[in-house]
């Protein structure tokens, strides 16, 4: 499936092309599940600079069957059933990645549920367990708490014992709340930071997770106490529509807080960024991650929640469905 050109979802396009050959250091997999991540809604757009100009095939994680491998590899076996990450090409019947970053599958996950794990399992352990270094009895806000990273996110501050707030649309609070979000607060009707204050009694947060961007930054960054972490990882508010717009991605930029080394220091708060595509020759640190995320996994103490799947051919629905922000948890496609 590949993006023809900068646009709206339909210039998403099945295409015929080679099926490709595992180099050395490399294993192909047959996929049967790929993750769809907001940075494929940016490429799309014409909003994502890492991302190859059209016509190019996106997608950073896949589930599926290992079907070929280089002469080199001994970690992984013809007919092995695992995930890995992919950094583009995901959106394929087959795909070709470094050994490094294929995994195995976790027994008693589905294929859907295992293209659910890479990317927004290791973006919110980054961000919560070695960035933030969240501890128990900490309070988290999790913006956008509904989304893929949100609901992992939530899932991993639950094993540290945290108690966490988290935003997201009325009709998601329910089930946000069976996932185990204390506190739930509807971003459209309320008003985040006097919400945010009001359950914490005027202290604020020990970390918040923010991926809108925009004003929102300066907003989280007020409601830190002492010693809180904001861990910034992306910049939703540039794409509110199924176009690009010069003019809105503009304006989001332009209202971004500029964080100033004194007011850290005065304010004894610390912001982070985190953007997970430009860690991938960081191939041991994103291994060790993963690893425990697979052993968390195992173990039954985290699992992935998909939303929705959608047949590959179909990845325009399954984008239009994402922008529509009407999930609860990960979007995945099927081949």
């Amino acid at each position: 499936m590949s993006i023809a050109r900068y646009g709206a979802p339909d210039v998403l396009r099945l295409q015929e092309l080679p099926t490709p050959a595992p180099a050395a250091g490399e294993v192909r997999i047959a996929v049967r599940a790929a993750g769809v991540n907001f940075a494929d809604i940016l490429a799309r757009i014409g909003l994502y600079p890492d991302a190859p100009k059209p016509p190019v095939v996106v997608g950073y994680e896949v589930s599926g069957v290992v079907d070929a491998v280089a002469a080199d590899v001994s970690r992984a076996h013809v007919g092995d059933r695992v995930i890995a990450l992919t950094r583009f090409g995901g959106y394929s019947t087959h795909v070709v990645v470094p050994a490094g970053f294929v995994f195995p599958l976790p027994d008693g996950l589905s294929d859907a549920e295992g293209a659910a794990l890479p990317v927004n399992y290791l973006t919110a352990f980054i961000a919560l367990y070695r960035l933030a270094n969240v501890a128990a009895g900490e309070t988290v806000l999790i913006h956008g708490a509904g989304g893929g990273v949100g609901i992992a996110a939530t899932q991993l501050a639950r094993l540290r014992r945290a108690t966490i707030i988290g935003t997201a649309s009325a009709a998601k609070h329910h089930a946000l709340r069976a996932f185990g979000v204390d506190h739930t607060i509807d971003y459209h009707s309320s008003d985040v930071s006097r919400e945010v204050r009001r359950i914490t009694a005027d202290r604020g947060v020990d970390v918040v997770l923010d991926p809108i961007g925009g004003r929102s930054f300066e907003a989280s960054y007020r409601l830190l106490a002492p010693l809180g972490r904001l861990i910034l990882y992306g910049v939703s508010s540039v794409a509110a529509g199924e176009r690009r717009s010069w003019w809105r991605a503009a304006r989001s930029l332009m209202q971004m807080r500029s964080f100033k080394p004194l007011s850290l220091i005065n304010h004894n708060r610390g912001v982070f960024g985190l953007n997970l595509a430009h860690l991938w020759d960081e191939h041991a640190q994103l291994a060790s991650a993963m690893q425990t995320l697979l052993q968390e996994t195992a173990a039954g103490r985290l699992q992935p929640v998909v939303a929705k799947t959608f047949p590959l051919e179909n990845a325009p629905d399954a984008h239009r469905y994402m922008q529509s922000r009407a999930n609860v948890g990960k979007i995945v496609l099927t081949t």
